[in-house]
């Protein structure tokens, strides 16, 4: 009877010591950071390399800094990619959004997050892309970024961020007490802008390019390093014209450019043709890709 009665006593014991332990535990143990991602069109997010989801999406992971990349879906394969680190804070949701764009310049975006600090009254600091942008919040320019104020109050605001030649970017937030809210603001050029500078580029920039000579064969071989040993990656016909991008000083070859760089491709697909065959020319020339 008296063994029955210490066992029972272990046992329980035992039972309220894995129970504490197991709170004790979950009490100390960091909570994970938030982290809602909404982008225009819908892309898939890899966080750390893993696929996770499609926008828009709301979720979890550990603390601390993460790489997150966002691909435009399959049919926007003219959009190119994101990729950033973000720093997540326990407990606490980081905001990003991104509009895609062909280029770096026409996309936007930005990343909201916040970070504990002393005191209790809240911060804001704008960052952006391109610096000396003018920042207003509610309304009332505050100077330009990159901007800090820690005389702000607690609540929602509405921050709007603008730069001659760039499309004006404006965002919603809401400030806490103690903590200090950054936004990292990227601009994307404004259409007028970009047409000026296509306008520009198209009087004035002149490439040169390879034009492939008959050959023997009735096609040019493209090969992955100059000389025959490279492995062979495309035929090329007479007349065809590529971008050229520099000569082998050893063996003379040409390095050319066959396709253009795309999303998940970012130098696109380059080889190597036989200078025999091919001559070079300065012109305005469609790529044949």
């Amino acid at each position: 009877m008296k063994t029955a009665k210490i066992l029972a006593i272990i046992t329980t014991s035992l039972a309220i010591v894995v129970i504490a332990a197991f709170f004790i535990i979950g009490f100390f143990k960091p909570k994970p950071g938030g982290l809602i991602i909404d982008t225009v069109p819908i892309s898939n997010i890899y966080i750390n390399g893993n696929f996770v989801g499609k926008t828009p999406y709301k979720g979890t992971s550990v603390a601390g800094q993460v790489n997150l990349k966002l691909v435009p879906d399959e049919n926007n394969q003219n959009l190119i990619a994101y990729e950033t680190k973000i720093n997540l804070q326990s407990g606490i949701q980081t905001v990003v959004r991104r509009e895609f764009g062909s280029s770096e310049e026409t996309s936007s975006g930005d990343v909201i997050s916040f970070d504990k600090i002393s005191g209790k009254l809240p911060g804001v600091v704008v960052v952006s892309s391109p610096d000396n942008a003018q920042v207003f919040i509610d309304g009332r320019s505050q100077g330009y970024s990159p901007f800090n104020t820690g005389s702000i109050s607690a609540g929602p605001h509405k921050v709007t961020v603008k730069a001659d030649g760039y499309t004006e970017r404006t965002m919603d937030i809401k400030t806490q007490s103690g903590y200090r809210l950054t936004i990292y603001v990227k601009l994307s050029k404004s259409q007028e802008t970009q047409n000026t500078i296509s306008a520009e580029e198209e009087k004035t920039t002149t490439k040169s390019f390879i034009v492939v000579k008959d050959t023997p064969t009735g096609f040019l071989r493209m090969r992955t390093e100059p000389g025959t040993k490279g492995e062979e990656i495309a035929e090329l016909k007479p007349g065809s014209k590529y971008l050229f991008l520099e000569a082998d000083v050893d063996s003379g070859w040409y390095k050319i450019q066959y396709k253009d760089p795309v999303p998940g491709l970012p130098e696109g697909i380059v080889g190597w043709v036989s200078n025999e065959f091919a001559d070079i020319s300065t012109e305005s020339a469609s790529l044949n890709n």
